[in-house]
């Protein structure tokens, strides 16, 4: 009768705890697995980076999991009170030891979330230029027009102002462009205009435009602006500055040069100066 007592007792009980506990394990393990590729597939759809749904979806398979684990432990009468208390200190302390790295991880969670550039696009951001190779969650690598690789982290890029050169397909080329007061403006004009027509890289839509700019002090500045396709702005610049030279060349505009003009007078008063020393 003792035996029998002690048995259901104190043995039933604990064998209920540790079957429950074991239940709650299992089953937990079993809905992490089954349910981290349907979290994956959701995130999927809603047009996440496919790294950052990697990302998530570990970590909340690691949050559901440590979830179970205290709730099986808790099943056996262990007080994980202290446990809980023990994990978020040591998350705190994790967290302060590893701030800039949180702070990057913040910041390429932001940028694979709300996009303001993407691999392949050509940016300016935190004093750097380069081409974009890949956005990984701490850190983006870029390429500088000399093929120089660079390894920079996403809370530097984040932080600053980004200019992204090619998330619109056409741009606006700025061409300073300086003709000789004795010079035909409206000539001028028609000749640059000419070279446009004549180069299918420029856009006839927005149309190019040819602006007076200012009087300078040995030239006539014009504003030259054409469109163009963002992909062919690297070569483009300097054909055009190349073409309209050669053109004007060819009908007599001048492009002047800073120069001083001495009067005779002036000139007569040096020789003076010479004469004396």
């Amino acid at each position: 009768m003792e035996e029998a007592g002690f048995f259901s007792l104190y043995v039933v009980p604990w064998i209920i705890k540790i079957l429950i506990a074991a239940a709650i394990a299992v089953g937990g393990y079993f809905i992490a697995k089954m349910g981290s590729p349907w979290l994956a597939k959701l995130l999927g759809r809603s047009g996440l980076d496919q790294m950052l749904v990697g990302f998530v979806v570990a970590l909340a398979r690691a949050a559901f999991l440590l979830f179970v684990a205290i709730a099986a432990l808790s099943q056996l009468g262990l007080d994980t009170t202290s446990l809980v208390a023990l994990v978020a200190g040591a998350g705190i302390a994790v967290g302060l030891a590893l701030k800039d790295s949180l702070a990057n991880f913040a910041a390429g969670v932001m940028i694979l979330i709300f996009r303001p550039f993407k691999a392949g696009d050509f940016i300016i951001s935190g004093g750097l230029m380069g081409t974009v190779n890949e956005i990984g969650i701490f850190h983006t690598r870029m390429n500088t027009p000399d093929n120089v690789e660079l390894i920079v982290p996403n809370g530097q890029l984040y932080a600053s102002a980004i200019t992204n050169y090619s998330v619109r397909d056409t741009r606006r080329l700025d061409l300073a462009i300086g003709i000789d007061y004795a010079d035909d403006i409206a000539k001028a004009k028609e000749l640059i205009m000419q070279v446009f027509e004549k180069d299918d890289r420029v856009l006839k839509d927005p149309a190019p435009a040819v602006l007076v700019d200012q009087f300078g002090a040995s030239s006539v500045d014009l504003l030259v602006r054409p469109w163009i396709r963002s992909a062919d702005m690297p070569h483009i610049k300097s054909d055009l500055q190349q073409q309209i030279k050669e053109t004007f060349d060819a009908n007599g505009i001048t492009i002047p040069f800073p120069q001083m003009v001495i009067s005779s007078a002036e000139e007569g008063a040096g020789d003076d100066k010479l004469t004396k020393s």
